[in-house]
């Protein structure tokens, strides 16, 4: 059986309280009491569970979960005791984040970190065992420093962020409020600047900063480099997920998402309420509007300046099949240019018949 469909919170809420707190219309037992969240396919009594896509409506039938959250739209759907929302999914995220709160850290610096005499922490702040502290560095109230993690010069983690084990934030650089950095990430490292001289490459120094907003995750083993003059953004609730690269003098607007290995190039700057998929890729110096989606997989090579979703890549297929459609591909051009001979053609027969 699956650890989530065993597992408990400390604390039970009623579906009163969850009501009262977060809103939504209560069909049911208002005394059903949660104390953990699960899918339909495996909750049991104790569980809260919830319906967000339709193609899940038959485990919904068969769920045994001591209540659900669902749509309006599925009201009639179970006699379970249920909240109906407009966004289930939603709400299932902010009660999962009630019945699992972020475990409380006791405050204190390890005996074991490293801390610059200039560092300014907090008695409220908690530093891990082989933390480095550098230099003129600032740590907001609750801030959570984990074991082995590096603040280089004059770096700022602001009040309540939580950076998660071996995180390393390169000198001047800021981290705001209520961030999450998960194991891995790298802050400031140099922007790839480089200038070609006499067939050898010259290093060009980079001097910007990384500054990001508040409510900002970044997911294990992302980077987001340093800007080589001016800083590189991340504003305020930005998600980013593992291993993306963030390349220097980016800007990244406020609320867009990124899924894994997303790669972007150096001075991009990417607009509010986008959404980018996993392997997607943006070119240098391109400027994509607010509320742009793009696909998985996507190649991005010039500017976006319309909100709307974007695809660029070929579906698959049988290999020999891919093979024939990436052969004609290759050859559009030479296909373009007979059509319009072949256009050309017809035109003058048409006149002609006239």
């Amino acid at each position: 059986m699956p650890v989530y469909s065993m597992t408990l919170t400390d604390t039970g809420y009623s579906l009163r309280s969850i009501v009262e707190r977060f809103g939504g219309e209560l069909v049911g037992d208002a005394n059903t009491v949660v104390n953990q969240v699960a899918p339909l396919s495996a909750a049991q009594s104790w569980h809260i569970s919830f319906l967000s896509n339709p193609k899940y409506r038959r485990q919904l039938r068969n769920c045994k979960a001591g209540a659900v959250i669902i749509g309006i739209a599925e009201r009639d759907e179970t006699d379970l005791p249920r909240i109906l929302s407009d966004n289930p999914y939603a709400y299932f995220a902010k009660v999962s984040a009630l019945l699992n709160p972020r475990q409380v850290e006791a405050p204190g610096i390890h005996s074991t970190a490293i801390i610059d005499h200039s560092a300014t922490i907090p008695a409220s702040a908690t530093i891990g065992a082989f933390a480095f502290v550098g230099a003129g560095v600032k740590i907001g109230d609750h801030a959570v420093i984990g074991s082995g993690c590096h603040l280089g010069e004059g770096v700022e983690v602001v009040d309540d962020s939580l950076l998660y084990p071996q995180v390393v934030v390169y000198h001047g650089c800021v981290i705001g409020k209520r961030g999450i950095l998960h194991s891995g990430v790298v802050i400031g490292a140099d922007g790839f600047g480089i200038a070609m001289e006499q067939g050898r490459w010259i290093k060009v120094p980079q001097i910007g900063r990384v500054i990001i907003g508040d409510d900002v995750e970044i997911g294990a083993n992302t980077t987001v480099d340093r800007g080589a003059l001016d800083d590189t953004i991340i504003e305020d609730g930005v998600k980013l997920d593992n291993q993306i690269q963030v390349a220097h003098n980016v800007h990244i607007g406020a609320h867009t998402a990124m899924a894994g290995c997303v790669g972007i190039a150096g001075s991009a700057r990417i607009g509010k309420h986008c959404t980018v998929g996993g392997g997607a890729v943006i070119l240098g110096h391109l400027e994509i509007v607010d509320r742009v989606n793009i696909s998985a997989g996507t190649l991005v090579t010039k500017s976006i300046a319309k909100a709307g979703t974007y695809t660029s890549v070929m579906p698959f297929s049988v290999h020999q099949d891919w093979l024939k459609n990436a052969a004609h591909l290759r050859h559009l051009d030479q296909m373009a240019e007979k059509l319009s001979v072949l256009e050309t053609k017809i035109s003058e027969l048409e006149r002609k018949k006239l």
